[in-house]
């Protein structure tokens, strides 16, 4: 099997989670996908390439090898709810956010198969996400973990009109200090002319909940990015490099404010 994630490490007080950028399907997989499963449509497409500035620093970072629709790496194992009331997919998505089924007919994943992925796929993510925040808090004594997603500015299953900009979640104010995201805030507020939004459609998926406990040391901030501002339009999985370069300059703002 092929890497299941990508890991560097470092040894400053932060690492950066990029769970949903992942592409890889297993061909026993896409012999079961309809045609909206092999696109993978709902890749936190490219995600990763705005964060290249962290190769040059001391900054740990995980990033998933497999798609979303193998297993779902920022959801629980025990399969409860995000946004309780609202559409949202699976722990192995049976549709993708536009409605479509990812898989043909009679071929779904049945609970063993289930179970399955998340020994093989979900658990070796998460296990090294744990060990990297224990071994990072032994060094520095607190430990910033920073989950970096972006999504279609348009996905009207999920949330009516043009998403925001910059989306921060911190699990409505439990996975984080308020000094931190405020300063954020500040930032984004004082260096760029994107929307913010704190704690609305996207308010943290299960890393971001599960791992942050500021009481702990352990702050945790999820920033889910609308992709039509480094995606070109006309080709929506490939980069603009102008528009690119303008949202990692800010990401590099946050990062380093993250890393004093």
């Amino acid at each position: 099997m092929p890497e299941l994630f990508e890991f560097h490490q470092g040894n400053s007080p932060i690492l950066i989670s990029s769970p949903h950028d992942g592409t890889r399907i297993p061909s026993e997989l896409i012999s079961r996908f309809t045609d909206a499963g092999k696109s993978n449509s709902d890749c936190d497409w490219l995600v990763s390439k705005l964060y290249n500035f962290i190769k040059e620093t001391n900054i740990s970072y995980i990033k998933a090898g497999y798609s979303r629709y193998v297993v779902d790496l920022n959801r629980s194992p025990e399969g409860e709810q995000l946004y309780p009331g609202l559409m949202e997919t699976g722990i192995c998505p049976l549709n993708s956010f536009s409605g479509d089924s990812i898989y043909t007919k009679g071929n779904e994943p049945d609970e063993s198969e289930i179970q399955a992925r998340i020994e093989s796929y979900w658990w070796p993510y998460h296990n090294h996400i744990r060990s990297e925040l224990e071994r990072i808090k032994n060094i520095h004594g607190h430990v910033i973990l920073w989950d970096a997603h972006s999504i279609s500015g348009e996905v009207p299953l999920l949330f009516d009109g043009r998403l925001p900009d910059l989306n921060f979640g911190t699990a409505n104010g439990t996975s984080c200090h308020p000094s931190l995201i405020d300063e954020l805030l500040k930032i984004a507020k004082d260096n760029s002319d994107y929307s913010i939004v704190l704690n609305e459609r996207f308010k943290g998926g299960y890393i971001t909940r599960h791992y942050g406990d500021p009481e702990k040391n352990i702050n945790s901030i999820q920033l889910e990015l609308n992709q039509s501002n480094y995606l070109k339009k006309s080709e929506p999985e490939e980069i603009d490099d102008e528009k690119a370069e303008k949202l990692s300059a800010l990401l590099q703002l946050f990062i380093q404010f993250l890393n004093k």
